[in-house]
């Protein structure tokens, strides 16, 4: 198939992408403590000189957690603030497009980690209910998540997102993208295996959908159009997910609300179900939450005007077709941007995608360069 429905230009928000090839967020865990620095840099650079026609940044935090990633990037100091801006620069000049992706974990923070405990502040979830699994490697002796604070007032987070997304714009960035996926905290609010408030954010999906479209909005009033949202309805990852029904009514409500919006989203992306984000948890039922569908066709009637963006394991064939049919706008590219920083250069070439990813440094080592596994792929010849 030829490449050509992926290579022309797109509408997005208030700007033009040279092409419909994404790169989603991917966590890489190279930030010095929680600031973006040279090696960030130069790893972004790379891939919007492979072609990149918009590039969503790793998660960046919005306020000071104890994520589960060591060295992952925040976007609530100055420091933080200048780290983006020399990054977001230096793709610009590239000519590709870079939203920020902003990030909240909720319940999938860690009261032992270092960054939480100098926050002093507890671990909040919609509810006081604990997630299964937990990936703290780094902390010595902990390995599984808490039960979380019940968030008292959510609009306190909802005055976070738009502050982060102030300290986006002063960065540069061309608008941001709500990580409303893979359980972290918009994601928990909209599932009622994790939100059983009973106040206005809670039971209905009505109020289960108030959280996300209060972020957007805080988030519209200062990018206006150039604001987007993730979302992963199949569940799984991080122990979210309810019945389809359930799953189609929330989600469903959600995306009406969004359709509606006075100004439009730049898009919404939906990644679609992936066994790699359906992890069966240690316990005693063996079971996980994820509810197998097919989003792109379930929630693609609901957006009328709003672009989607689909995401997660897309063949080079899948992506072509959904740009050549319409279903998409654009699609999102993750573990295939890791090892080959030329993606959209070798598939405009037809150059095979033959590097191979080095999972042993994939969020970096201690003690080892920073480079190793990050900014060291090699380019195909042209």
């Amino acid at each position: 198939m030829a490449a050509k429905s992926l290579l022309t230009p797109v509408a997005l928000g208030s700007t033009t992408l040279r092409n419909r090839i994404g790169m989603s967020a991917l966590t890489r865990s190279r930030a010095s403590g929680t600031v973006p620095n040279d090696v960030m840099r130069e790893y972004y650079v790379q891939r919007a000189r492979g072609g990149a026609g918009l590039i969503i940044s790793e998660g960046v935090l919005i306020t000071q957690q104890g994520t589960e990633w060591p060295e992952a990037p925040g976007i609530w100091s100055q420091a933080q603030i200048d780290g983006w801006k020399n990054i977001v620069d230096a793709v610009h000049a590239e000519g590709s497009k870079i939203y920020a992706q902003l990030w909240h974990l909720g319940r999938l923070n860690h009261p032992a980690a270092p960054e939480q405990i100098a926050a002093g502040v507890p671990v909040y979830g919609p509810s006081a209910i604990m997630a299964r699994g937990g990936r703290f490697r780094h902390i010595p002796g902990v390995k599984d998540y808490v039960v979380p604070t019940e968030l008292p007032d959510p609009k306190t987070i909802i005055a976070l997102y738009k502050q982060a997304a102030l300290n986006a714009k002063a960065a540069g960035f061309d608008g941001v993208e709500m990580h409303g996926a893979n359980g972290y905290l918009i994601h928990q609010f909209l599932d009622s295996s994790a939100n059983q408030r009973t106040d206005s954010y809670g039971g209905s999906p009505k109020n289960r959908t108030r959280f996300a479209l209060e972020a957007v909005a805080a988030a519209q009033e200062v990018f206006g159009a150039d604001v987007s949202i993730k979302l992963s309805p199949t569940g799984g990852n991080n122990d979210l997910g309810m019945p389809l029904p359930e799953t189609v009514a929330t989600f469903g409500h959600l995306l009406q609300q969004l359709e509606a919006l006075p100004t439009k989203l730049a898009y919404v992306a939906f990644m679609r179900y992936n066994p790699l984000h359906d992890p069966i948890y240690p316990d005693a039922d063996g079971k996980t939450r994820a509810t197998q569908f097919d989003v792109i066709t379930t929630f693609k009637p609901y957006l009328k005007q709003t672009p989607l963006w689909a995401n997660s394991a897309l063949s080079l064939e899948e992506a072509l077709a959904y740009v050549a049919d319409g279903t998409a706008a654009g699609v999102f590219f993750g573990l295939n941007w890791i090892a080959h920083p030329d993606l959209v250069k070798r598939i405009e070439h037809g150059k095979p995608l033959d590097n191979q990813i080095d999972f042993a440094h994939l969020y970096g080592a201690e003690g080892v360069d920073p480079a190793l596994g990050y900014t060291d792929y090699k380019t195909a010849a042209y």
